[in-house]
């Protein structure tokens, strides 16, 4: 997993947890922060530890995944060409 893989994983979903993106990845959870510190640290994604309360995707987290990441930077930018 790159920066850009994890950034455009967080990007397309606004708000995913930690163990999904190791599940997707197929890597450690204790991978993942230190890559989301970068992130982070440029204002860019911020890390949220959800206490029971839902997101909106589900009706709450389980014990173990609470910790999710959001994105907070912009979206994709698509230039079209002229012709």
């Amino acid at each position: 997993m790159t920066l850009t893989e994890l950034k455009e994983y967080v990007q397309a979903r606004r708000i995913v947890s930690e163990l999904e993106i190791a599940m997707h990845f197929r890597v450690e959870p204790s991978v993942i922060e230190p890559m989301a510190r970068r992130w982070i640290d440029k204002g860019l994604m911020a890390k949220v530890d959800m206490d029971g309360t839902k997101c909106g995707g589900c009706t709450a987290c389980a014990d173990g995944i609470k910790r999710h990441y959001e994105w907070l930077g912009p979206q994709w930018v698509t230039f079209v060409k002229k012709l």
